[in-house]
């Protein structure tokens, strides 16, 4: 089975704008950006979408959002608000079969999102 666009960006195999990374989760700009602010936060082991992840994922789930809050703050958006989105299917928007995380922030966000 081949690799998906973001086990080679963890692999090094093609580049990224990396924000932050660490044993289980790597974050990096996204390059079609939907916000002033937009990166997706991944974990390292290749779990398709949050609909295929399993109970003993459950630690790398959790280390991913509180990752994702962390970056947000990095990234100087805790007092204005970030908007985090995890899609799960074709209707959903899912580009890449990789679970990730979309980190969205810098503009105001409405709701719903369209």
């Amino acid at each position: 089975m081949s690799k998906t666009l973001f086990e080679k960006i963890i692999a090094r195999e093609i580049p990224a704008d990396i924000v932050y990374e660490d044993d289980l989760v790597c974050a990096f700009r996204d390059i079609n950006p939907q916000a002033p602010t937009h990166v997706l936060i991944i974990p390292k082991k290749p779990i398709p979408r949050i609909a295929e992840a399993r109970p003993e994922d459950h630690k790398i789930l959790g280390h991913l959002l509180i990752k994702a809050a962390e970056v947000a703050d990095r990234l100087g958006l805790r007092q204005s608000g970030y908007r985090l989105v995890l899609n799960n299917g074709p209707h959903a928007g899912e580009a890449v079969p990789h679970l990730h995380c979309h980190l969205l922030g810098g503009r105001p966000m409405t709701w719903p999102p369209g």
